[in-house]
């Protein structure tokens, strides 16, 4: 093996992401964990937690991350990468801390960490470090001895994440009627958050209007626009909107909200629109109902024409990236130069989250 595929210094990969309940009796303890601290009450949870008793109970979440662990194993094995890949979640089973627990009991002293989220941001972000911090503070209270944990880069623009999203973008075009295909409106959807969180995104020099989150956001949708353009021989109009806003009505948050769109566009004559979850690793519950079940509605309401894009979720191309971003990262760790993957304008991502990132 290269010095260029070898992983050393890491003897590990931790999957890690949000978690989401599987069952009915799972979404009230699920959604109390996720507001932890926040004073919620548990009937204002119940109201909440009726998006996921609409399918029952279950996210979606936990079989992608699944289907993810798998396809992750099956290139490592293919590339032949002899790293245990785990997977531990912010929010529910498996909890992150008890997976470290068990990785640091079988023999695991250097862990790399993929976060399924894309972009920075602090929840996407600050906060799952925060998690890896807590986890080992535990740990270190047990009186383990602690491995060392590094999160792997911001991946947003890597060519295995954006160019699955470019072919579900042309897939979700080729199946509009053909009669509106051509003037169909891009909507680049992604979770919106509160503008002062968006402002204070990303390194301090990223800080102001929008911040990282944004900017890192528009790159993406602005490259997935240009390489449809360009394999299409048609420029479709675009935008960045957003989905999913969960706070206070006082609090500004990050918009227009996609139903809001759908409406704006319909007004101005646009004939269709695909939506494309460009904020989103999988077709979790934010995808699922925000944009499959609510603003399908919208658009159905509306009387236009509409498609949601898939998203990333365990694409082997995606799997593919994941493989870089550890193998240069243990490159880097190594101190040998490595070739860091990178669409757009922006550049790859940082691999150290400098003071008062986020």
């Amino acid at each position: 093996m290269s010095d260029l595929r070898d992983p050393a210094p890491y003897d590990a990969l931790l999957l890690l992401s949000f978690g989401g309940p599987e069952g009915p009796d799972d979404v009230v303890p699920f959604l109390e964990n996720v507001t932890r601290g926040r004073g919620i009450p548990k009937e204002r949870l119940k109201e909440v937690g009726q998006h996921y008793f609409l399918f029952g109970g279950v996210s979606p979440i936990n079989d992608q991350n699944r289907a993810l662990l798998e396809a992750l194993r099956k290139d490592f094995a293919e590339h032949g990468l002899d790293l245990p890949v785990h997977w531990g979640n912010r929010n529910w089973a498996p909890y992150l801390t008890d997976t470290l627990r068990e990785m640091t009991e079988a023999g695991h002293r250097r862990i790399a960490v993929l976060a399924t989220s894309a972009y920075a941001s602090y929840s996407g972000c600050r906060q799952y470090r925060e998690n890896l911090a807590d986890a080992l503070a535990t740990l270190e209270a047990e009186g383990r001895q602690l491995p060392r944990v590094d999160k792997l880069r911001h991946y947003f623009n890597h060519p295995g994440f954006v160019r699955p999203m470019i072919d579900g973008v042309l897939a979700s075009l080729a199946d509009l009627p053909e009669e509106v295909r051509a003037g169909a409106h891009l909507a680049f959807t992604t979770h919106s958050i509160p503008t002062s969180a968006a402002d204070s995104s990303g390194p301090d020099t990223d800080h102001g209007d929008g911040g990282a989150y944004v900017r890192q956001h528009l790159d993406v949708a602005r490259t997935v626009a240009d390489a449809v353009a360009r394999e299409t021989g048609v420029e479709h109009p675009w935008e960045l909107v957003y989905q999913s806003r969960s706070g206070a009505p006082h609090i500004p948050w990050l918009e227009p909200d996609i139903c809001d769109h759908l409406e704006s566009l319909h007004a101005s004559g646009a004939p269709a629109v695909v939506m494309v979850p460009i904020g989103f690793v999988s077709d979790h519950m934010e995808v699922l109902y925000d944009l499959d079940t609510e603003a399908t509605a919208k658009a159905a309401e509306l009387g236009l024409p509409v498609r949601r894009s898939a998203t990333v979720g365990a694409d082997p191309r995606f799997a593919g990236a994941v493989r870089d971003l550890l193998l240069e990262r243990a490159a880097s760790e190594r101190g040998i130069p490595a070739e860091r993957c990178a669409l757009g304008a922006l550049g790859p991502s940082h691999d150290l989250c400098p003071v008062g990132c986020c």
